[in-house]
């Protein structure tokens, strides 16, 4: 299945792993490399760049397909040292990344001088739009399903995704309840270049996440996610669990004289106890409401091939079927 994804990235299959906080590390990275889709590694979950070029390494050590590193640039008092972070990627070899948070226009051109070609992810048309503008390459578009950060506009892909189609020039991949070839086959036909797959990843064999992590996410339901931090202009999508509910209590409570310093003991320094521990009660997870589609466990292999098998049968059957009875 070729797309302008699959030509820019020079991968076989337009599947990306998205990059996720204590989830996207050299094994699952790796994995979903290997079995021809971009894996990506979590540059801001190691702790320096020295531990990010070491994560690096082991995954090249793993797989000789590419991969990517995820990078998230966040406003900061003290922000992680982004120059090390970069060069890091740049020595190790690294020839895409993801940007995340803020506008990475200042770090663009040491990474365009280095042949690297970089996806931003956006939540809305316009933040597409500007990326585009200051030299992206792509653009993962980020619907109000999506685990994480959905932005503050609350479009579901259905909307977004076609108005991205009319807007952007550059590549797309679609982002936020992609579960399966039906996700893949939809957002093809919704003007997207591929997808960008998630929560659906931590469910699979090479997760090196906790088991508890996976088993809640084979309980939950589409139901099951809830939208916090909504005063703050910093919404997320997480799993409810104990902590989120002391969470939304607190929102309730304190309304819009809420600060971050009140929500802490639920959200700051959760993932290790989380991901590595499997305390699910620990704090605030960020999970895509997809969580209502995962049914198995499979290895990230068998979940990328079997989603183009799936999205292959249903262009090239069910639909070319509605248009052969459209003809007759």
């Amino acid at each position: 299945m070729k797309t302008r994804i699959t030509d820019l990235l020079g991968v076989e299959h337009p599947i990306i792993q998205g990059g996720m906080h204590f989830v996207g590390f050299a094994e699952l990275a790796a994995a979903v490399s290997e079995a021809g889709g971009l894996g990506i590694i979590t540059g801001l979950t190691q702790r320096t760049p020295e531990a990010l070029a070491n994560e690096i390494r082991r995954c090249r050590d793993m797989t000789a397909k590419p991969f990517g590193v995820n990078l998230t640039f966040l406003p900061s008092v003290t922000p992680p040292d982004y120059p090390g972070y970069i060069r890091a990627i740049v020595e190790g070899g690294v020839k895409i990344v993801e940007t995340a948070g803020n506008n990475p226009q200042k770090w663009l051109p040491g990474l365009k001088e280095a042949g690297i070609k970089v996806i931003h992810k956006c939540t809305s048309v316009r933040h597409s739009l500007k990326a585009e503008s200051i030299g992206c390459d792509a653009v993962s578009v980020d619907g109000f399903e999506c685990g994480g950060h959905p932005g503050e506009d609350d479009v579901p892909n259905f909307i977004l995704l076609p108005r991205a189609a009319e807007e952007l020039k550059i590549p797309f991949v679609a982002s936020g309840g992609m579960a399966d070839g039906r996700s893949l086959a939809a957002a093809l036909a919704l003007g997207a270049d591929g997808i960008n797959m998630g929560t659906r990843f931590i469910a699979t064999k090479e997760a090196p996440v906790h088991d508890n992590v996976k088993q809640a996410l084979l309980a939950a339901s589409e139901l099951d996610t809830r939208l916090v931090m909504r005063a703050l202009r910093n919404t997320e999508r997480v799993l409810k669990n104990a902590a989120v509910d002391r969470l939304i209590e607190k929102e309730k409570a304190l309304g819009a004289k809420i600060k971050f310093e009140d929500i802490l003991p639920e959200v700051a320094g959760v993932y290790p106890r989380i991901m590595k521990d499997g305390e699910m009660d620990a704090g605030a997870w960020s999970c895509g409401m997809v969580a209502g589609l995962i049914r198995d466990i499979p290895t990230a292999r068998e979940l990328v091939e079997r989603t183009v098998r799936e999205a292959e049968a249903i262009i090239t059957r069910r639909l070319a079927g509605f248009a052969g009875l459209k003809a007759a």
